[in-house]
């Protein structure tokens, strides 16, 4: 029986039942009063006084605590709202709960059978909903942080399509031939080894550590682009820390290094600072991964780049952003041309003198630790973020940057590119922590040329020809043989000794 404005008494049992889920998950923001309004379930004033509430739980119980006093159809109404504002999932939890707790009478289904002679409108309020699946962003962080008003948090961040399946762009012969000499040598096929660790399922009493949902998204990412870029991958999935460090230390074993010009590892997990978790609950040292590679435990990659790139959270910090100030962007204060120019001075007349000392040198030595590149998905003490439909930010920024611009930009200048990706991101998740949360990512270096990878270089398919626009003259006796195929006004540049082939089978 229905009061002077009342709702059904079912529907009102839907929504005091429900009341407590609802205060917790719903989103109460200007969208959804805005089409309450829209449908006269709330008045002006009324739609004020929800706002004016301070906290998310305040505005949702306002809310409902108006809509059994608002009709009828106030229930309908809501339940569409939900659907609008993509909490379909709420809108599902009040249908079934009226469904399976209020069976309804023969006049109700008299009533029911006669409402269905309404417009379509009106009938389209009364649908039943499916269960909603969407597209979240998570945290990698081992401690769970508060959950967005959905069965997970959601994103929907300006740029973030799905994963760029564009193929890797290939590098132009004259891209090459201007550029080689200042680069690293990248002529080896394959390039190089790559390693994919991805932990994605964690031990079920690990409760802590949740499912990494969307990071099998980035694995099969990762071995793509890898494998387009002319790597020989090796993906290992959902490994203890003692597994973890048996594959990295196999790894950095493989006599194959020997005959290829850089590497690459990938490590994908939870983690905290300085550490990422295995499926165990364990913690493996990033810098324990590090000294694998060094030039002391890995002579195979002495003087060849490395590459790494670390998917986790380094911290449970939730970077919430700041306010922008308005004006000049990173402009430098007056005089520093002049400082830095009194500095590359010094630096000069020093360089003079340590090039003095190092040619009395006469044993040529290594430092402990060169030759690498390491990107982390956040900073430290912050933690990053995972769509659960598309995958990391990093990993999709990543993938999205070598393939358009490995052709002809090194790796560094990739690494500031994809920087400046992560810096326009933004969560949405109206109502939660993740709400216009923010990521930024970082790379520390320690490479001592350019590196680039020089994808898809035309020519011969084991990477050692290049076409060229001159023709090379033969070099001498003793050096390296340059052989020429004539082909009109272009040629093929082969650099290889000749008649000897070193240890290993590789050309030197």
């Amino acid at each position: 029986m229905l009061g002077e404005c009342g709702m059904k008494e079912r529907d009102k049992l839907a929504l005091k039942k429900n009341s407590v889920a609802l205060c917790k998950e719903m989103v109460v923001d200007e969208l959804l009063i805005q089409f309450l309004q829209a449908e006269d379930v709330l008045t002006e004033g009324m739609a004020e006084t929800i706002l004016a509430e301070p906290t998310s739980h305040k505005r949702s119980w306002r809310l409902l605590s108006l809509l059994p006093k608002r009709g009828p159809q106030a229930f309908n109404s809501f339940c569409t709202a939900l659907k609008e504002t993509e909490q379909q999932h709420l809108c599902t939890l009040l249908i079934r709960f009226r469904e399976r707790e209020n069976k309804p009478t023969e006049i109700e289904g008299e009533m029911s059978l006669a409402q269905d002679n309404t417009p379509a409108k009106d009938r389209g309020n009364q649908e039943r909903f499916p269960e909603p699946v969407f597209p979240l962003p998570t945290q990698e962080c081992a401690v769970p942080a508060k959950r967005a008003r959905t069965h997970e948090s959601m994103e929907m961040c300006l740029d973030a399509d799905s994963p760029v399946t564009t193929a890797v762009l290939p590098c132009t012969p004259e891209f090459y031939m201007s550029h080689s000499a200042q680069a690293y040598q990248m002529s080896s096929s394959p390039r190089g080894l790559a390693l994919v660790v991805s932990n994605v399922r964690f031990e079920p009493e690990l409760s802590e550590l949740d499912t990494r949902r969307g990071g099998e998204v980035d694995e099969e990412v990762l071995r793509r682009l890898f494998t387009e870029l002319d790597f020989t991958v090796s993906l290992h999935k959902d490994l203890t820390v003692q597994a973890m460090r048996d594959c990295i230390e196999q790894f950095a074993r493989q006599s194959e290094h020997a005959v290829c010009d850089c590497s690459a590892v990938c490590l994908l997990s939870h983690g905290v600072e300085g550490c990422i978790y295995g499926t165990d609950g364990q913690l493996l040292e990033l810098d324990w991964v590090f000294e694998r590679f060094d030039n002391a435990r890995c002579p195979l990659l002495q003087n060849k780049p490395k590459m790494f790139f670390i998917q986790a959270c380094r911290g449970e910090e939730m970077d919430s952003g700041v306010d922008q100030i308005d004006g000049d962007d990173g402009k430098e204060p007056a005089g520093c041309e002049q400082r830095d120019a009194g500095r590359e001075e010094k630096t000069e007349r020093q360089s003079e003198a340590g090039d003095e000392r190092e040619r009395e040198r006469l044993r040529v030595k290594l430092p402990q630790r060169s030759d690498m590149i390491c990107g982390f998905a956040s900073l430290k003490g912050t933690a990053a973020m995972r769509n659960t439909k598309k995958g990391s930010w990093f990993i999709q920024e990543i993938n999205t940057a070598l393939r358009l611009r490995a052709r002809d930009t090194h790796l560094s200048d990739i690494l500031v590119q994809v920087n400046g990706r992560i810096k326009e991101r933004e969560g949405y998740a109206p109502g939660s922590a993740h709400h216009r949360c923010k990521e930024m990512s970082e790379f520390t270096s320690s490479l001592c040329k350019d590196f680039y990878l020089f994808p898809k270089l035309q020519g011969h398919p084991k990477g050692r020809q290049y076409l060229v626009k001159n023709v090379w003259p033969r070099r001498e006796k003793g050096g390296s043989k340059t052989e020429i195929q004539a082909g009109g006004a272009e040629g093929v540049r082969t650099d290889r000794p000749v008649g000897r082939r070193a240890a290993g089978g590789r050309w030197h």
